[in-house]
């Protein structure tokens, strides 16, 4: 005996495969264009972040990019390694340590950032502005409700 839910359940589990398939694609497509340009993806990401948003502390960049702590640090020392970032501590605050992309990173990213994102927009080809603009609604919407449960 089939319940009222039960079409419902059915197209969820659609959605999550399918989202799922299109994730691990477009992801999988994104991360071999950071690696061709030397990079893993979360030290690509974390480069990318600092080049946008600037100096921000070395807590909040696993927020903005989704990685544990560990890897972050990890990420990080490399980065600094290569003297594409630098820690700096906070004058208010010895708790705090921020994390700034150096003159050297911001020229490396100067000439990669618009090749990644030219890469990365032929990868979003399939959909049109006005769908790739809904898409960004309804994930957003997807995601939020999905946090209560």
């Amino acid at each position: 005996m089939s319940t009222s839910t039960e079409p419902d359940q059915s197209i969820s589990l659609k959605l999550f495969v399918v989202l799922s398939k299109a994730y691990k694609t477009v992801m999988d497509r994104a991360v071999k264009d950071m690696k061709r340009h030397g990079f893993s993806s979360s030290e690509f990401t974390i480069l990318e972040v600092l080049y946008h948003k600037g100096r921000i502390p070395l807590q909040q960049i696993g927020e903005k990019i989704l990685v544990t702590s560990g890897s972050i640090t990890y990420n990080i020392d490399k980065l600094e390694n290569r003297g594409l970032m630098k820690r700096v501590p906070c004058a208010e605050d010895r708790r705090v340590t921020f994390a700034e992309i150096t003159k050297a990173g911001t020229e490396l990213l100067d000439g990669i950032f618009p090749k990644h994102m030219a890469y990365v927009d032929s990868i979003m080809s399939g959909l049109s502005a006005e769908e790739k603009k809904q898409a960004i609604d309804l994930l957003k919407k997807l995601g939020k409700k999905a946090e209560l449960v």
